[in-house]
């Protein structure tokens, strides 16, 4: 790899446990919508039961986000995500928002 790649790619902590980890949960939610959304509507029907109501659809939805965030190969498509960003950022000055795949997450 080519220096000024190198510089380019390196990651600031606040990068690395900030900014690239909120990448993946917007991301994840993403990807897991269909059980974010069936968590939210059992929430909606039950209310105040939704504790003892929604475990299943709770867990389901905690299975799914854990998932992705403990995959090292999805924390590298979100880091290469951020890195475009980032250069994106740098040559223009201009901060675009990520396109979300579902507009009701």
């Amino acid at each position: 790899l080519s220096t000024e790649f190198r510089q380019h790619s390196k990651l600031r902590h606040v990068e690395k446990d900030v900014l690239i980890p909120q990448i993946m949960r917007e991301r994840a939610k993403e990807l897991c919508s269909d059980k974010v959304q069936a968590f939210t509507k059992c929430c909606q029907e039950t209310g105040f039961l939704m504790v003892v109501k929604c475990q299943q659809e709770n867990t389901a939805l905690k299975d799914c986000l854990v998932g992705y965030y403990s995959d090292p190969l999805f924390y590298e498509e979100c880091k290469a995500e951020y890195l475009k960003q980032r250069e994106e950022y740098r040559a223009t000055g201009i901060k675009k928002k990520r396109q979300t795949l579902t507009s009701n997450v």
